[in-house]
């Protein structure tokens, strides 16, 4: 059996318990060194076999899986944060179908979700934001052309933005080309709920000084829009007095 589980956003704490313990029981162990916290690995069983996938190919990830499964192993495939977001996991799922080997996948925190807690910071305020965008800058890797930064930029909506902290005055540019003001709030948060973690507040205009100003140049996420700010926003209807709910009705 092979078990996709999200590690988490950095801190070793912030995995779910049943992530924590697919990883106590695995026999081996294929884990993403780049990103994810090695302090994870510490609770592993003391024959457990690790493999680090930074230095791998999928097709090597697959034949370490491959021979696991003859071997009567279970396996741990652990990814940083959520697995959902740029993880690469649907290829992985796609070839163990055509071997018929069984998976599950055990959601995880998404740094985004650090994101906003290193900030104390609500994504969805009433009348500021109700949605969020979460994307990135083409690089090395394209994005499809409909998913252009500036197109979204133009809804005005919360954006975090991940895989981009080298490419933060072309990112700015291309947000303001979209509709965002210069002076629209932003932050940078590096490495959020590792214990090295940094949190930058400045403005779309200032994302590239502030990154290297504060020496960030890779594994941080970027959150732009009026919510960073929080500074004017419409109290929420569901602990409104006057709003009445399925649960409690309206007071005068």
């Amino acid at each position: 059996m092979i078990h996709f589980v999200g590690a988490g956003s950095g801190a070793p704490d912030l995995i779910t318990v049943r992530g924590w313990k697919l990883l106590k029981e695995a026999d081996v162990i294929i884990y993403a060194g780049s990103l994810v916290n090695p302090a994870l690995l510490d609770d592993r069983k003391e024959d457990c076999q690790v493999h680090d996938s930074a230095r791998m190919t999928l097709e090597e990830v697959l034949a370490v899986m491959e021979q696991a499964e003859k071997e009567g192993k279970t396996t741990v495939r652990l990814h940083t944060g959520d697995p959902c977001l740029y993880g690469a996991i649907r290829e992985q799922m796609d070839a163990l179908d055509e071997r018929n080997i069984s998976y599950d996948y055990c959601p995880g925190v998404s740094s985004f979700c650090g994101a906003a807690a290193a900030l104390n910071l609500e994504y969805t305020l009433p009348d500021v934001s109700q949605s969020v965008i979460i994307t990135r800058m083409a690089g090395r890797t394209p994005v499809p052309a409909r998913e252009e930064i500036a197109s979204f930029a133009a809804h005005h909506a919360t954006m975090v933005i991940f895989l981009s902290t080298g490419m933060l005055k072309k990112l700015s540019e291309r947000l303001i080309a979209g509709g965002y003001e210069p002076e629209t709030p932003a932050a940078i948060v590096y490495k959020a709920t590792w214990q090295d973690e940094k949190k930058v507040l400045c403005t779309v205009a200032e994302l590239a000084k502030a990154a290297e100003d504060n020496q960030i140049t890779k594994t941080a996420l970027i959150i732009v829009g009026d919510v960073v700010s929080h500074s004017h926003y419409r109290r929420s209807d569901l602990y409104n007095p006057a709003f009445a709910t399925e649960f409690r009705p309206a007071s005068e």
